[in-house]
């Protein structure tokens, strides 16, 4: 059997995998009082020892008090969710894997009043929805700083306590894509603007995260086209503008982009089957990590939420395309939450032993 490129090793900075499979991150609420447990621990241990090269976590939130809609959603800053964390971060690496966190602020997908800390405002850059509905009052520049300094607080923290990289959560309609989005950013400041300008908050939070993290540790950025708002939504809609796009966040310190969409096979633009992570790496010259249904056809992950099913899938052209160096790193979503042992039973030949996704699997988050 030829070994496939999925269990290539892969290194960036102090970053080293021992393969390209990385978990992707999924939202759990498992954390009551925002903070992880044992249950947590063994959670990403299972994933770990079953194979996988890196874990990004599901979502943990910055201090900032309109960053969660959630109590059972964990941060990044209270003293009892760092020790959490430590916790998951020692297990994941005794049982041979790396591990990133999910830094995230919802933006006004959090509607006031909820969440952990419900006196707290709604954050957005003009506070609006994807709808264009008012749903709190526009972030003030104050307000800005203090987010940005939340995010690199938590990255710092991440390092602090042995994680190993740290992705930003720049993608699906929340704060960080708000500020990309013309349907959420409507500001006449530094922050607003055409598609290239609204970069800037993400810029200025990757370099801050930079500035705290040191030259060395890995900063992944996840972006999409799409929103949960919006699944037709489109940030730019051809390669020169992608490039526009991505520039600034490259000067400001992006090692990885993590471009989402729900079909990694999907082609981004006319005239190339290359998808959005593809294209990231060709424009860039970064490494890129793909994900969309890998492991699975049927129903993708919008579908599975209400109650759609999956069979499992073909990886031939998966790995045709990671061969080619299309992209460097592969998410896998819901094959990991039916089956930890996905990427072991991948390696070792076991195809006959994957599961397909049920909608029951969704418990296991």
């Amino acid at each position: 059997m030829t070994p496939s490129p999925l269990f290539e090793p892969f290194s960036l900075k102090s970053l080293n995998l021992s393969n390209r499979v990385v978990m992707a991150p999924m939202t759990r609420s498992k954390s009551p009082d925002e903070t992880p447990g044992d249950d947590v621990v063994a959670y990403y241990r299972k994933r770990a020892a079953g194979g996988v090269g890196l874990i990004i976590t599901e979502g943990t939130t910055i201090d900032r008090a309109g960053s969660s809609n959630d109590v059972n959603i964990p941060n990044l800053y209270a003293p009892k969710s760092i020790e959490g964390w430590k916790k998951v971060v020692n297990a994941v690496h005794q049982a041979g894997a790396k591990i990133a966190p999910q830094i995230w602020h919802q933006g006004t997908v959090r509607k006031p009043g909820t969440g952990p800390r419900p006196e707290g405002k709604s954050d957005g850059p003009s506070g609006l929805s994807g709808s264009g509905k008012p749903i709190a009052e526009p972030m003030t520049d104050a307000d800005i700083a203090d987010t940005i300094d939340a995010f690199a607080a938590a990255a710092a923290t991440a390092k602090e306590i042995g994680f190993d990289a740290v992705e930003l959560h720049g993608a699906h309609g929340y704060l960080v894509d708000q500020f990309f989005w013309a349907n959420t950013n409507r500001r006449e400041d530094g922050y607003g603007g055409d598609f290239v300008q609204r970069t800037r908050f993400a810029a200025d939070v990757i370099r801050a995260i930079r500035r705290r993290v040191g030259d060395d540790f890995v900063i992944i950025h996840r972006f999409s086209q799409w929103k949960q708002q919006d699944f037709s939504a489109k940030l730019v809609r051809s390669p020169a503008e992608l490039e526009s796009f991505l520039t600034p966040l490259v000067d400001a310190g992006a090692d990885i982009f993590h471009g989402s969409t729900r079909r990694y096979w999907e082609p981004e633009f006319e005239g190339s089957d290359l998808n959005l992570s593809a294209w990231c790496k060709k424009l860039t010259g970064k490494p890129s990590l793909t994900v969309g249904s890998v492991g699975l056809k049927g129903a993708d992950f919008i579908e599975s939420y209400k109650g759609g099913a999956a069979e499992v899938g073909d990886l031939g052209d998966l790995e045709a395309r990671l061969q080619r160096a299309e992209f460097d790193l592969v998410a896998v979503g819901r094959a990991l939450i039916s089956d930890p042992e996905w990427a072991a039973k991948i390696r070792d030949g076991r195809f006959g032993d994957l599961r397909a996704f049920s909608p029951g699997a969704m418990t296991a988050l």
